[in-house]
């Protein structure tokens, strides 16, 4: 971390910590995600590891962009462009509802970013508003890929404990466990 200036804490998940930082030589505004012990911890490694991996394969408008990936004291950060702000926000800011169209120029860009990763095997298995970036210009980002998975040959078995629960697909609530993209559009 001795590269950025912490600006404080955006973010928590599962396994880990998001904050906003300023990088001191460039002045880049970003994001890092902190893992928890991730040296301790073979759950958070795997989990650390496989999002890296994805995210290293995945480059698109619509996709939040891994920076670059660092260790410091047993744990692993990840450094994304920062995105100020969320759909969920949006959505809060704007009770009545959103404008027609700013609600299909959304649906698009995550359908753009879904069928991307799907062409590309990955299934991301958490798809909420708190895991859609949206710029202030308008740009919609898909973030969070710590769920997320490469697909394998048809039929393959899959865990169901995935996705936030308000949020998951019905063929995921009911355990099943050969399923496939349609769980991200559900």
């Amino acid at each position: 971390m001795e590269n950025y200036e912490c600006l404080g804490q955006i973010g928590e998940g599962t396994y880990g910590l998001v904050l906003k930082a300023r990088h001191k030589v460039t002045g880049q505004t970003v994001a890092i995600k902190k893992f928890k012990e991730s040296d301790q911890d073979e759950q958070v490694r795997k989990t650390a590891l496989r999002e890296i991996r994805i995210l290293k394969q995945l480059k698109h408008a619509n996709i939040v962009t891994l920076h670059e990936v660092f260790r410091k004291k047993g744990k692993l950060y990840l450094v994304f462009e920062y995105v100020d702000g969320t759909i969920l926000q949006l959505m809060e800011n704007n009770p009545d509802g959103l404008d027609k169209l700013e609600v299909k120029k959304c649906v698009y860009q995550l359908l753009k970013s879904l069928n991307f990763i799907h062409t590309n095997n990955i299934v991301h298995r958490d798809i909420k508003p708190e895991n859609l970036l949206m710029s202030k210009n308008g740009v919609l980002k898909l973030c969070d890929f710590g769920f997320a998975r490469t697909l394998g040959r048809p039929g393959a078995k899959y865990t169901d404990y995935v996705a936030t629960r308000w949020y998951r697909a019905p063929e995921l609530l009911v355990g099943d466990e050969h399923y496939s993209t349609p769980v991200d559009v559900w």
